[in-house]
């Protein structure tokens, strides 16, 4: 089987893409992969790592104003088109999967012209512009959600790598807090912004960071890549033994099975991991694009298993409220219980399912 697999960006369009892959090849071992990206996303490093070939292309978004951007898209689309149909041409495949984000499009337009099947996977709740695009023509649409519309989707869940999908938080924890250097007994917060970080979480906890250790607390904050010194400036004072600040971190499970809550923005990646681990949650959504993060965490909120707060509201409700929470063992345990209702731990698989269907 030849497949072309495109998407990039962000963790959440990159993160199921590897996932996708990696549940194929275990599979079909001769499985033959290409990975459509472009050079400044998170895939440009991630599928080559992952052992996956990249074919980059221009980064071409559909203008949604007159500006600079729009004057450009038009030779940027030709181009990523043209290399498109010449990678298709070549490389014969039996079928495209896309994963969203701005490199999708122009793969889905090179595949419906050549009559390959398509296969979409929408990790959003609300689903963006380029899938709703690729989900018209497409032999098979798969939604990470319940209820995302998207014409004859399919719920198969949220791709992961099986280390994440399969944590077994209660069992994990102990040896995970050893490998990170936290102490054994303390109540244990994670803070997260997703794949790039947030500035807006960074400085909310820098105010927040006394009372927690006061608390008896330990914290692990993933601050993003490029972000760390300056949120270690903004806790100067803070033991930085307590506080524990990285940028990133490559074995997120780790992170996952240390904590007894998490600080989160509500990406799609970030909801499904949550789930999965039975990890209580602030759930923090990302005020931007099109109001997709507070629809990813709907269901997670509503079972019970977290707390969403308003970005411009965390910073006053952070002080006197989050510290009680993280204490509060028999609140995060129903918390913990609810969360796991939500999780679907085979997302590879039953889009490999969906994948294997379509090229039969």
């Amino acid at each position: 089987m030849r497949l072309i697999l495109a998407g990039g960006g962000t963790f959440g369009h990159v993160g199921p893409l590897l996932a996708t892959a990696a549940e194929l090849r275990r599979r079909q071992p001769d499985v033959e992969l290409r990975v459509v990206g472009t050079r400044e996303g998170l895939e440009a490093a991630m599928a080559p790592a992952a052992g996956l070939e990249l074919v980059t292309i221009p980064k071409a978004p559909f203008p949604r104003r007159i500006d600079g951007a729009a004057l450009r898209f038009p030779a940027r689309w030709r181009r990523a088109r043209r290399l498109v149909r010449a990678l298709i041409s070549d490389f014969a495949p039996d079928a495209v999967v896309g994963f969203g984000g701005y490199v999708s499009p122009p793969v889905y337009r090179a595949a419906a012209a050549a009559r390959i099947p398509v296969v979409v996977h929408e990790a959003n709740a609300r689903p963006g512009l380029a899938n709703r695009w690729g989900a018209r023509r497409a032999a098979a649409v798969a939604v990470a959600f319940p209820g995302t519309p998207l014409p004859g989707a399919q719920l198969v869940g949220m791709p992961m790598r099986r280390a994440v999908a399969q944590l077994n938080r209660a069992e994990a924890c102990p040896a995970a807090r050893r490998e990170l250097g936290l102490d054994p007994d303390r109540p244990t917060l994670l803070v997260a912004g997703g794949s790039l970080g947030a500035v807006r979480l960074n400085q909310a906890m820098s105010l927040v960071a006394s009372e927690l250790i006061a608390a008896g607390a330990q914290v692990l904050h993933l601050a993003g890549r490029g972000k760390a010194d300056e949120l270690r400036a903004a806790l100067a004072g803070v033991d930085p033994e307590r506080y524990r600040v990285v940028e990133y971190l490559e074995r997120m499970e780790l992170a996952l099975a240390a904590a007894d809550l998490a600080v989160q923005r509500a990406g799609a990646a970030t909801v499904a991991e949550l789930a999965c681990a039975a990890l209580p949650a602030v759930l923090v959504p990302l005020a931007v694009g099109n109001g997709e993060q507070r629809l990813n965490a709907a269901g997670l909120v509503g079972a019970g298993g977290a707390v969403l707060v308003e970005n411009d509201e965390f910073a006053r409700w952070a002080p006197g409220n989050l510290a009680a929470l993280l204490t509060a063992r028999d609140r995060l345990a129903r918390m913990s219980e609810a969360a796991a209702t939500q999780a679907i731990r085979d997302g590879a698989e039953r889009l490999a399912d969906l994948i294997e269907a379509v090229t039969a």
